[in-house]
């Protein structure tokens, strides 16, 4: 059963391979209470500004952060409602889960029998 909400398979692809890098996850944290510009993100990470610009950019692709223009400067803000939308997913497929365990608990309850 392939369970996806709002999300289309190739979002859902591009969405967990963004968030499975933790400098991506903590660009996203980072981004999601205030906006940061690029090169402040680039001065907390020790990569190059080239090397944060092409995570910025996984990112943005999945919908993640958008980054726009101010002034000569980009700024990277994170989107919640995509996270948001990630997480009832994630929700979804936990209560799949459970109805599967529940379900093989109560098969073994029985089998004790």
């Amino acid at each position: 059963m392939v369970v996806q909400g709002d999300l289309s398979g190739a979002d859902v692809d591009r969405i967990f391979r963004a968030l499975a890098d933790a400098t991506r996850r903590d660009i996203v944290r980072r981004t999601l209470t205030d906006s940061a510009s690029v090169s402040q993100l680039a001065a907390a990470y020790e990569m190059s500004f080239a090397a944060v610009q092409k995570h910025i950019a996984v990112l943005e692709e999945a919908g993640l952060v958008t980054k726009t223009p101010r002034g000569r400067e980009r700024v990277v803000q994170g989107e919640p409602e995509r996270i948001r939308r990630a997480q009832r997913l994630l929700a979804t497929y936990e209560d799949i889960w459970r109805g599967r365990v529940s379900r093989l608990d109560a098969l073994l309850d029985d089998m004790k029998e």
